[in-house]
């Protein structure tokens, strides 16, 4: 392939990712977002085999590589139909391990292969070329090492196999700065042995970048687990980045600074939509993710009120306005169908349905949205936090579906609570507010909730789902009565 067509058709593939994220801002445009995205990626792949082929690989080396792209897209189709929505925050966590992990076979694989200057290079700008070189595989390394182990123990978190207390080691910030200088100060004698007999250098720094990447995210909560999926989304970005410049390839470059800064930005976004910096949620600490309420605590707010499945169908078809909050609960408990049934009667009967998303709700950026719009949820009553929040004074009934720390009003009000200052959503100032919720127990966050002792608040208690039916079944029974009114 003539080098001029490869370069175009980069430029066109990376213009497709463009558009592609493009897309993916909007619910509306998500889908030819997702065209976008695939495309440039088909795109990539054929110029990049061509390519590939042209370089005389040996049929050997070519059936490996194949069988490794059939058996990964098999791996990664059987993934996308088997997975729930329930579990793709922890499938977004090991995909980022997974392009953590490349970049640092990558960077040791370029590190052994020998480096041939053209013809005619004047020695000065090749010893020029091989230190950014060695820079280059240096940086991806521990990237990529960062992210891989980073990722593995965000996917143990998310998937419940660690759990989501943090893990705060005394003198934790010193060890991470004994560690991340020794990943700097092993660069002097790797950029100044002789080649190949560095290894051990880039070994001993992937180990103990390996460390820094798995203690930071040990250190890091359940509430801050959203954030901590985006920046290992941009951490995966930035190592795929590196992973470019170490094999020379611009598309690659392109599409991983693309990731690493929409990853940041999207991050920059969701700290400030909990009042915290980014520096806060990776060395905070904040979440135990296992605390309980103490009891102390609960009678200080006074008393709980239920109400039953058939009261609250009642009030809702008596009201002009009502608003659904959701949350994990809702993800866990499968009730999102359920919750779009409901919808759609209650604004058959004329009575006006919206739905309110926190930026953080959930266990990944977007969540709550994606489990919507896969329920079939219209997209024009799906409204973000700084959309709503002024009108819940004039809403008739709230529906909290397996939220929590999003609607805590302590955030506001409480300032020796360990989320004040963090934008919620503002439900109690509804006239009624009915939470759907198991038990009494603490949100993700580990934070008391003083909305359940509200006098405008009521208890539905029990599993989201078979709650959403029993009144998707009662508000359907009293249809007709509501019509002919």
């Amino acid at each position: 392939m003539n080098h001029n067509i490869q370069v175009i058709a980069y430029l066109l593939a990376g213009v497709l990712f463009i558009r592609s994220l493009g897309g993916l801002s909007k619910q509306t445009t998500a889908r030819s977002g997702n065209v976008f995205g695939m495309a440039g990626m088909t795109l990539a792949g054929v110029v990049t085999a061509i390519v590939w082929a042209q370089h005389g690989v040996g049929s050997v080396a070519a059936g490996i590589l194949g069988a490794a792209i059939v058996g990964g897209s098999v791996i990664g189709w059987w993934l996308a139909k088997r997975v729930e929505m329930t579990g793709m925050p922890e499938l977004v966590a090991i995909l980022h391990s997974f392009v953590g992990l490349a970049a640092v076979l990558v960077g040791i694989s370029s590190y052994l292969t020998p480096v041939v200057a053209h013809e005619g290079t004047p020695p000065d700008q090749i010893a020029i070329e091989h230190t950014v070189h060695l820079v280059e595989i240096w940086v991806g390394v521990a990237v990529g090492a960062i992210t891989f182990t980073g990722s593995v123990i965000a996917f143990g978190k998310l998937r419940g196999s660690i759990s989501g207390k943090p893990l705060l080691l005394p003198g934790r910030h010193a060890m991470n700065a004994v560690m991340a200088l020794a990943i700097v100060g092993l660069a002097v004698p790797f950029m100044t042995a002789a080649q190949p007999l560095a290894l051990p250098h880039v070994i001993a720094m992937t180990v103990i970048a390996g460390i820094l990447g798995a203690h930071l995210v040990m250190a890091i909560g359940g509430a801050d687990m959203p954030v901590v999926v985006s920046l290992l989304n941009s951490y995966s970005g930035w190592a795929a980045a590196a992973a470019g410049f170490m094999l020379d390839n611009d598309l690659l470059i392109v599409t991983g600074a693309l990731v690493g800064s929409s990853g940041t930005i999207l991050s920059i976004i969701m700290c400030r939509a909990m009042n915290r910096s980014i520096l806060n949620v990776v060395f905070g600490g904040f979440g135990t993710g296992d605390s309980k309420p103490s009891t102390a605590t609960t009678e200080s707010h006074g008393d709980v009120h239920e109400m039953k499945g058939d009261e609250v169908a009642q009030r809702l078809l008596a009201s002009r306005q009502v608003v659904i909050v959701p949350g994990y609960g809702m993800a866990v408990a499968r009730a999102q169908n359920a919750v779009h049934e409901l919808t759609t009667q209650l604004r058959e009967m004329g009575i006006k349905v919206r739905f309110a998303i926190h930026p953080v709700a959930g266990r990944l950026p977007g969540h709550m949205n994606v489990l919507l719009a896969e329920a079939g949820v219209p997209y024009d009553i799906v409204m973000e936090m700084e959309e709503i929040n002024h009108d819940f004074p004039q809403t008739d009934v709230v529906l909290v579906v397996g939220s929590n720390d999003i609607v805590n009003p302590g955030a506001l009000d409480d300032p020796s609570s360990p989320i004040y200052g963090m934008p919620v959503l503002e439900v109690w100032k509804s006239k009624l507010v009915v939470v759907l919720k198991r038990g009494m127990a603490a949100g993700y966050a580990g934070v008391e909730n003083p909305l359940f002792f509200h006098d405008n608040c009521r208890m539905l208690f029990g599993d989201a789902k078979k709650s959403m039916d029993a009144l998707v079944q009662a508000v359907r029974a009293a249809g007709p009565a509501k019509a002919a009114e």
